[in-house]
């Protein structure tokens, strides 16, 4: 079971255009931010390989060759931004190689504004011609009613990214054997774009193997976490590993990491996290 980092990126990604900061300027790779997205892979119990992605922002294509993805099994997205969720034409390639729909899932929120911004995909009778466009299949999540895919559990939890509602995922193997695949990665929480945890997701982080969570830069921000907040909640939830995401170019990676607590470091673009005491890429 691998957990790869796609992107760590803020909105603007990094380098941000029109800069010249000296992580903008960095000669080191891991400086290189796409915008935040994830998956797992893992083999389910009949021997199928399986991809869930979360999040597909506008970088993804790029991504996905990078990562050398083969197949789209489902998608979870976190909430409707831009950066989240203007990749979603890119993934009609994944309908062809594997013959089927994709499901997305989202909360009604989220969905509505995908449907909206993709009308040609999800209202595609409307559409002047029958062009090549994605076949996918909404579905509306909401938080404590478990997602249950290939035989691991996807829980959305209530995170707050400002005064906006958003999903984060607690994620763990319900299947025996992916759960012998999974030892030492899940459970895992995902939390991109987080400014505060609400007291009934506190339970929801607890006995976590590794924890994902969103550390934009060092002064405070009224949407996202800063470095220190961060570490305070890494601190609070105690998980096994702690990897931080949505950085933005304030955040040199190698000076930064020298200056966090053991346990707890800055992901970085393809980055990989192998369950079952197996190394990753880039570890």
């Amino acid at each position: 079971m691998r957990f790869t980092f796609l992107g760590t990126g803020t909105s603007a990604g990094v380098p941000a255009l029109a800069c010249s900061c000296e992580v903008c300027t960095s000669a080191d790779p891991h400086d290189n931010r796409l915008r935040t997205s994830a998956c797992l892979r893992f083999t389910d119990r009949s021997g199928q390989d399986r991809t869930i992605l979360v999040d597909c922002g506008p970088d993804f294509r790029q991504q996905a060759l990078r990562a050398n993805l083969q197949r789209l099994d489902a998608i979870l997205f976190t909430h409707n931004h831009v950066d989240h969720t203007w990749g979603l034409d890119e993934v009609r390639r994944f309908n062809i190689a594997m013959g089927t729909p994709i499901d997305v899932y989202a909360d009604e929120h989220t969905r509505k504004s995908v449907e909206t911004v993709y009308s040609h995909i999800f209202h595609r009778e409307r559409n002047k011609n029958d062009s090549f466009v994605a076949d996918l299949i909404a579905n509306t999540i909401s938080i404590a009613q478990p997602l249950e895919l290939f035989g691991v559990r996807f829980e959305p939890i209530k995170l707050l990214h400002g005064r906006l509602p958003v999903l984060g995922f607690r994620i763990e193997a319900i299947d025996p054997e992916l759960q012998r695949q999974s030892e030492g990665l899940l459970p895992l929480a995902y939390c991109t774009d987080v400014s505060a945890i609400p007291p009934e997701t506190w339970p929801k982080l607890q006995g976590l193997k590794t924890l994902v969570l969103d550390a934009l830069r060092t002064r405070r921000h009224p949407t996202h976490l800063s470095l220190d907040e961060a570490v305070e909640v890494a601190s609070r939830v105690e998980a096994t590993q702690t990897w931080f995401v949505h950085m933005a170019h304030n955040l040199p990676h190698e000076a930064t990491n020298r200056g966090l607590p053991a346990g707890i470091r800055l992901a970085h673009d393809g980055l990989e996290l192998v369950g079952n005491g197996a190394m990753g890429k880039g570890q």
